[in-house]
């Protein structure tokens, strides 16, 4: 019989007895698992001669063109939304983005604000400098800002009621390079810069700060400095992107030298700075910290400016308070970011800042805490956050934020 004769070379003894008894049987096994082969090898050949490339959709085709304004430098028109200061409100601005060589690039770009806040400059970008280990930055611009607040200095002593308003203009220029020796996670920072700093009267609906205080009383009321600001710093960075991230951290730490060229308000501040982010559940959920520290000292017999005081407040720190809100030599923010991935492009969140200054560093840790609460929505892509709205709650009130960058 045909069928047991096929089958005998490859089938188990109990098997061939099956065989045997029922060679029908057997071959229609045979016959339908060759047909089941048969079609899905047609289903592959017709999946094959359907292929297409990738349509993307609505949302994607919007990302992509953010992404080439913001990231790739694709499109020489662009718009600009920083301002000259923070707390200047909604801003309003765009670049011009020319391309010097295939990677090098040069913008010039301006942005202004309803408060009447102005910001012109123009950038040199180099990227990719000795082997793609080094970014070169060349900065130099004006920008003027017409009413920022200040409401005395320390943590426990001011209050939002106390608000007085300045201003000031600022011409700069200077050169920042951030290297990665042999392209790894070691960061190595250092630049310097040339600014002038105007400060004058404010505007806007609450008195102006020589209104209420005297060059006695508070430093460095109505001076003009120029300062040669020279940096150097180090620090991991592991994060895939500094623009968005969901895993990954960077650790870094800053010193600043700001030398008054008339020995009158020079001084040394040491930045730290810490962000981690966690992923939880299969990166659906992140877990994102974020802590800095920063620590100032006047060179000896000079004082620091009331308007160069490390601060808090505002939607890069305290997000329920005003910008500028704490000012003192030392100040210590903490934050915490429980990010949601809603879908590809949107992240929903729930933060907590805490924070406060301090004349003294040993007082740093001690103290009043001021700290606020509130919930985010984060527009992004896989490199970068083009718009963050939140919405802080603090004893002082609620606060509604827009940003054009990540919180950190």
């Amino acid at each position: 019989m045909p069928c047991p004769q096929r089958l005998a070379a490859r089938l188990t003894a109990p098997a061939i007895a099956i065989a045997l008894l029922y060679p029908c049987a057997v071959s229609a096994q045979e016959n339908t698992t060759a047909t089941r082969a048969a079609v899905l090898e047609q289903a592959q050949v017709d999946k094959s001669q359907a292929l297409h490339p990738f349509v993307p959709g609505a949302v994607e085709r919007v990302m992509g063109r953010v992404e080439d304004v913001f990231v790739t430098g694709n499109m020489p028109l662009h718009p600009f939304f920083d301002s000259a200061y923070a707390g200047g409100g909604f801003t309003l601005g765009a670049g011009y983005l020319q391309h010097v060589s295939a990677y090098n690039t040069f913008d010039l770009r301006g942005s202004f604000t309803f408060s009447g806040y102005k910001r012109i400059e123009a950038a040199f970008l180099a990227p990719r400098l000795f082997k793609r280990q080094a970014t070169l930055t060349l900065l130099g611009g004006w920008r003027e800002a017409t009413q920022v607040g200040f409401f005395g200095i320390g943590t426990e002593n001011t209050s939002a009621d106390d608000r007085a308003n300045y201003s000031f203009e600022q011409p700069y220029g200077g050169a920042a390079m951030e290297f990665r020796p042999a392209r790894s996670i070691v960061v190595l920072l250092g630049g310097v810069e040339v600014s002038e700093w105007k400060q004058g009267s404010g505007k806007g609906t609450v008195p102006s700060v020589e209104e209420i205080y005297t060059p006695d009383t508070l430093q460095g009321l109505g001076s003009h400095v120029t300062y040669l600001r020279s940096h150097a710093g180090a620090g991991i960075d592991f994060r895939p992107s500094p623009g968005y991230a969901r895993r990954g951290g960077a650790y870094t730490v800053v010193f600043n030298d700001f030398r008054d060229q008339d020995d009158r308000a020079g001084f040394r501040r040491t930045d730290y700075d810490a962000i981690q982010h966690i992923p939880l559940g299969r990166d659906m959920w992140v877990l994102s910290l974020h802590g800095r520290v920063e620590m100032a000292s006047e060179a000896s017999g000079q004082v620091i400016p009331f308007y160069m005081l490390p601060a808090l407040g505002g939607g890069s720190s305290l997000r329920g308070f005003n910008s500028w809100r704490f000012r003192d030599r030392n100040s210590l923010l903490m934050q915490a970011d429980w990010r949601v991935l809603a879908n590809r492009f949107l992240d929903l969140a729930l933060f907590y800042d805490a924070g406060r200054v301090a004349a003294e560093r040993d007082d740093i840790a001690s103290g009043t805490i001021k700290s606020d609460y509130g919930v985010g929505f984060r527009f992004h892509s896989a490199l970068m956050t083009p718009l963050r709205i939140d919405f802080a709650k603090s004893n002082e009130g609620l606060r509604l934020v827009f940003s054009s960058k990540a919180a950190f």
